[in-house]
């Protein structure tokens, strides 16, 4: 009952305050026709000013923390996002009219993290005076870049052996049509290694050139503008003094701008929403579900980090909600990149409509009031 009802208060002060009824506002003036519109220049500046925030809140703390303390967290950060990958590979994957490749680049985008969930869960949390870890922010980049990596090797791997199986069927299907034996190397001297069957054939197919080139992809999300604008609050946090300024400007004008954001974030999940008609039905029913699974997994591994090594219960949080967010930033341009093949209006629609409010709306108080409830606060 105390989970219950701890959820339940906080559900509604979440519908309460800033962030929830921002982004609710967001996606009612956008359903009336308004046209309003928020320059994606002034977004690009709030999500850099959000981040780097964040990335000088945990480099600062980390700076002055016990790494040792971070270990396990920060396995089980990467542990998470790699798993979120792999049940929408075959989950997602194996539902009707759900294309496979489609389906991976969706675990991707739910694996990496959108910062802008996780400001909303640190504003959360700093309201209610609730403690956590001051680097658990820090997170962030062990979940996201894992996720993304993941999605990326695999879609490629799928699409790989995918290409080789239709090269390989019309091999074969040649050879049966032309009443042809499989040639063999006495008929031909000099291609002693021609293939005879079909497992030979894929067999003779595999290359080099063919592996998915790991590095490239962790490049590209390093150089996404979201983690760019983390990992640089991260190093001036760490190995600056940039206290003045973060005291000055950077947390004051936080949760102000964390408003704009989610008004933003609102009115494009409405518009997102059109997208979902596009593609499977089971795209919604996975988005409903899948935030919440993830979080209660990064909720049970956080909860033996706490147990192990004093992580805080506001931190079992914090990495609960990141894994029940979905990236909203660096994610798309990296899966657009890494796996054209996918259809964006799939997994961006699936997590920007429904995902994104699922995360905020729903994960945040849920997490929170099951901190709570084993804290006996």
């Amino acid at each position: 009952m105390d989970f219950l009802s701890n959820f339940f208060i906080d559900f509604v002060k979440q519908l309460q305050s800033p962030t929830l009824s921002f982004l609710i506002g967001g996606m009612i003036i956008a359903a009336l026709g308004s046209e309003l519109v928020i320059p994606e220049s002034i977004s690009k500046i709030i999500v850099f000013m959000l981040l780097t925030k964040i990335g000088l809140t945990g480099g600062i703390a980390i700076r002055n923390s016990n790494l040792t303390e971070m270990v396990l967290p920060v396995l089980f950060s990467v542990l998470v996002g790699i798993i979120i990958v792999f049940i929408a590979r075959y989950t997602l994957a194996k539902l009707p009219k759900v294309k496979t490749v489609d389906a991976i680049a969706t675990g991707g985008l739910f694996g990496a993290v959108s910062g802008s969930t996780m400001a909303a869960a640190l504003t959360v949390l700093d309201e209610q005076s609730i403690y956590y870890d001051p680097w658990a922010g820090a997170l962030y980049p062990f979940m996201d870049i894992p996720a993304l990596v993941t999605a990326i090797v695999i879609a490629n791997i799928y699409l790989n052996k995918q290409k080789k199986r239709s090269e390989a069927d019309e091999y074969v299907s040649k050879q049966e049509y032309l009443g042809k034996q499989p040639v063999t190397a006495g008929d031909y001297p000099d291609q002693q290694d021609y293939p005879s069957t079909r497992q030979e054939y894929l067999s003779k197919q595999q290359s080099p050139d063919d592996r998915v080139k790991i590095w490239p992809i962790v490049e590209e999300s390093l150089r996404g503008p979201a983690l760019s604008a983390m990992l640089l609050g991260l190093a001036l946090g760490m190995f600056t003094q940039p206290e003045s300024v973060y005291k000055s400007f950077y947390d004051p004008a936080f949760r102000g701008l964390l408003s704009i954001l989610m008004l933003v974030m609102g009115m494009e999940a409405w518009s997102r929403i059109g997208e979902l008609r596009k593609v499977a039905q089971w795209y919604v029913v996975y988005s409903l579900i899948a935030p919440l699974l993830h979080g209660f997994i990064a909720f049970g591994l956080g909860m033996i980090a706490h147990y192990a090594t004093g992580f805080s219960l506001g931190g079992v949080v914090i990495l609960s909600v990141i894994a029940a967010s979905s990236s909203d930033i660096s994610g798309p341009p990296t899966l657009r990149a890494g796996i054209p093949s996918a259809n964006p209006s799939a997994y961006i629609g699936a997590s920007t409509a429904i995902g994104t409010p699922i995360a905020i709306g729903v994960a945040i108080p849920l997490f929170l009031g099951l901190a709570q409830a084993i804290g006996g606060s």
